[in-house]
């Protein structure tokens, strides 16, 4: 698995949750000077059991772009691999946390957890960690979980826009205050039409979590529709409310997925 030196303590709850809405920066600007490669081996209909594994980069602030380019199409290389159903990744629309800095994203989904850990411990993908990834990094933050009700596509479109959010409870919260967050979240597809689909799940890698423990993943259309979000504040004031006072900090990223060979300046 990827391994770097984390940094801080999780983030204060903001107003950034996890469908908050805020005013975006420019999109075409990020969209023009990277240029994310997404495969989906599967895009068929499925029930069965998924493993989602997100991987968040702070990339350096010296790194050299064209490195962090070759960082990125070496992580795309690795769908090759036998295990990985679906993966992508490039550089974040958005980091909405405010003790993080993340850049960079690693999404992927597996069909069990063994295949992730076959994929972890895989000598390409250990290669392309040691050799493309390390040395372009500050930090790592990384979570695993099962989705519960899994339902749709195995992979995520080309073209689709994605919004991760991972959660850290409070301490000594019981099953009943956990159930109550993991319902707040799994109930947001009602409420958010524009929602193509969305997993929700108890992340169970907590090596690399900074004491993040439920994580979910949006996936719309497109960019546009991510972007509608900003005219539903009422809704999503209610929904952040239904789980504030259970919540020690929340980090959101937004990342569109396209279908390219390289990210290339």
């Amino acid at each position: 698995m990827l391994s770097v030196k984390t940094s801080g303590t999780a983030a204060a709850i903001s107003c950034s949750h996890f469908l908050s809405p805020r005013s975006f920066s420019p999109t075409a600007l990020i969209l023009r000077h990277f240029k994310p490669h997404s495969s989906h081996r599967s895009i068929k209909m499925s029930a069965e059991q998924i493993v989602e594994h997100v991987v968040l980069f702070k990339a350096k602030p010296d790194a050299d772009p064209s490195k962090l380019n070759a960082m990125i199409n070496n992580l795309n290389s690795l769908t090759s691999l036998n295990q990985v159903v679906h993966l992508s990744s490039g550089p974040l629309i958005r980091d909405r946390s405010s003790s993080f800095s993340f850049t960079h994203i690693l999404h992927s989904r597996y069909k069990s957890k063994s295949d992730l850990a076959n994929y972890s411990a895989h000598p390409s993908h250990v290669s392309v960690v040691k050799q493309y990834v390390l040395p372009m990094v500050d930090d790592i933050m990384a979570i695993d979980w099962v989705p519960t009700d899994f339902s749709g596509p195995s992979g995520v479109p080309p073209g689709s826009a994605m919004r991760v959010t991972f959660l850290k409870l409070k301490e000594n919260l019981g099953e009943n205050e956990k159930s109550q967050v993991l319902s707040a979240v799994g109930g947001i597809i009602e409420k958010f039409p524009g929602i193509q689909q969305l997993t929700v799940g108890e992340n169970f890698s907590p090596g690399r979590a900074k004491g993040f423990s439920i994580a979910s993943i949006a996936v719309f259309k497109g960019v546009e529709e991510l972007e509608a979000l900003e005219s539903q504040t009422e809704l999503a004031n209610e929904q952040k409310e239904k789980v504030k006072d259970f919540l020690d900090g929340v980090v959101v990223v937004d990342y569109a997925v396209l279908p390219t060979q390289s990210a290339s300046l």
